[in-house]
């Protein structure tokens, strides 16, 4: 009841706030003020604390130092902050952010009284106008990956050319989630080979969930589940993977195995060159299961069709699934700009369109790219080969670098076969970011560029992939002033060690000249101000 009192009450919540803002804001001008109250006593109390003295024997202690001692002085110093620099580097290649910037906001601000600024309030907006939240890591759904590539035969073959592993625990780990999820039977009670299963795919090691599918098969040899790790992990081939899945669709029972083991069958067919078969059984499989347009299996088939070349149905394609009231990807974002750059581009010219000015067509074309962009960033630097590619992971984070990578991996090929597609990309891609200068503020088709990208995609892209960021960060400011100060120090010890008697005159006349003003203000308060006031202050 009094939670319900006080939401009730909006004029003493907006006191409450008013008291903070002002308590805050007031907090800046009291330092100054106690700051200055500080430096009036300390000079009003100078003869007592003998601070004369002090200064004048420090002075003596100063210039009896040989320039060893300031040579050794500033190199330490050029050391340290050398090394500070090394690690804000490090910090901000594999965060993306200033761990003293970091630190300072986190631990610092709220001690000083500080309060987040409100006018990231107003960054993120609903259709309607109302407010949002910045988006946080947890916000940032992750899909998973469509065209997603076999274990065993795809990506264990890269490992054993490469040793490198091309997936992260993370994603591995969120694909065992969707296995568990995905592959539970109606019934509630499981069968033996069922618990079998549910274990297998929370096991790390992949001889172990390969172990634990034998064992089911020993309990049941039609455990469906069984049959597509093996399909999966253990095959080396597409064509072993390709029998193994026939195999668990004879035993398959489960609704979401099936579509999932149909699915795959029409990706192996994909893989071996079978392309209008694979069509077929993704035709079929669609109009079989309406409903599990989640799937996304139309984007399985949209590059099959364009492996076809068979454009007038990717068309067709598009018009169902690229509707205002379905989610986007960069399958179809792209995919659409590729239709309309290929109609313009084997006789697109730079020079001639700046000449004549672009056609409707040109225009049509130049906006869907503009359009892909904004959605995905990131892939025009995968089609230019501009960046290296990796192979994609088993999911996606939409707008993201791991969508780009997965949908420039696939589809290069089909940007390539089109005349002159990647010349009009190359030419009008980064025209995109004028339409939008402030991406995270504000979006021109689609709501502001989420700011959890970058770390989501860390967790889904390998470690010795290079993150592409966006909108590019510019160096924090704490690596500049460390790169600038271990740079001066360093100048100042090499001088110093070279022309140590030069650096000494320039030393005192560079802080005689400092504290100067300091000087001419504590002559003028002491004509200013009467000489028995300032011995009463002292006796006091």
């Amino acid at each position: 009841m009094a939670h319900d009192s006080t939401g009730n009450n909006p004029q003493s919540v907006g006191f409450t706030e008013k008291l903070k803002s002002w308590l805050s804001w007031s907090w800046t001008y009291i330092c100054f003020i106690w700051f200055g109250m500080v430096l009036i006593m300390i000079y009003v109390l100078r003869s007592p604390l003998k601070l004369q003295e002090s200064f004048t024997s420090a002075s003596v202690f100063l210039n009896t130092l040989t320039p060893k001692f300031y040579v050794a002085l500033t190199g330490t110093s050029s050391l340290i902050s050398g090394l500070i620099l090394i690690f804000e580097w490090w910090y901000f290649r594999k965060y993306g952010t200033s761990f003293i910037e970091q630190v300072s906001v986190s631990h610092l601000r709220p001690l000083l009284g500080g309060v987040e600024s409100s006018s990231t309030s107003g960054l993120f907006s609903s259709v309607n106008g109302d407010a949002e939240p910045r988006p946080s890591v947890s916000e940032c759904k992750v899909w998973r990956n469509p065209l997603n590539l076999f274990r065993g035969a795809e990506y264990s073959r890269y490992t054993w050319v490469t040793g490198k592993e091309p997936l992260t625990y993370y994603d591995m780990n969120l694909s065992a989630q969707d296995h568990q999820t995905f592959f539970t039977g109606d019934t509630q009670q499981l069968r033996p080979e069922d618990a079998v299963m549910q274990k297998a795919w929370r096991e790390r090691n992949p001889q172990a969930r390969i172990r634990a599918a034998y064992q089911a098969i020993e309990m049941n040899h039609e455990c469906a589940a069984a049959y597509v790790l093996l399909a999966e992990e253990e095959a080396t081939t597409i064509t072993e993977a390709e029998r193994l899945f026939k195999q668990a669709l004879k035993s398959g029972k489960d609704v979401n195995l099936l579509v999932y083991i149909k699915r795959r069958l029409a990706m192996c067919a994909r893989k071996l060159g079978r392309i209008k078969e694979a069509v077929k059984m993704m035709r079929d499989l669609m109009k079989e299961f309406p409903l599990l347009g989640m799937l996304n299996i139309h984007e399985n088939l949209l590059e099959a069709l364009l492996e076809l070349q068979a454009y007038a149905d990717v068309q067709a394609v598009l018009a169902k699934y690229d509707d205002i009231s379905l989610p986007k990807s960069a399958t179809i974002c792209y995919t659409s700009a590729l239709l309309k750059a290929r109609a313009v581009s084997d006789k697109f010219s730079p020079e001639a369109a700046s000449r004549r000015g672009l056609s409707t067509a040109e225009m049509n074309a130049v906006e869907a790219i503009h359009r892909a962009v904004e959605f995905n960033p990131h892939v025009p630097k995968y089609l230019l080969e501009m960046k290296s590619l990796i192979l994609p992971p088993e999911h996606i984070l939409k707008r993201g670098d791991s969508e780009a990578v997965a949908y420039a991996f696939f589809h290069l090929q089909h940007w390539k076969r089109a005349e002159g597609a990647l010349n009009l990309l190359h030419c009008t891609w980064e025209g995109t970011f004028r339409i939008i200068p402030y991406p995270l503020e504000k979006g021109h088709l689609f709501y502001p560029y989420p700011g959890c990208t970058e770390t989501a995609d860390r967790e889904l892209l390998p470690s010795f992939h290079e993150v592409s960021v966006y909108p590019k960060k510019e160096l924090p400011f704490f690596i500049l002033f460390t790169a600038g100060l271990c740079s001066f120090t360093a100048m100042l010890a090499m001088l110093t060690h070279q022309f140590p008697e030069l650096m000494g005159v320039f030393a005192k006349a560079f802080f005689s000249t400092l504290f100067a003003p300091l000087g001419f203000f504590a002559d003028k308060m002491e004509s200013f101000m009467p000489s028995s006031f300032w011995h009463q202050l002292t006796r006091i």
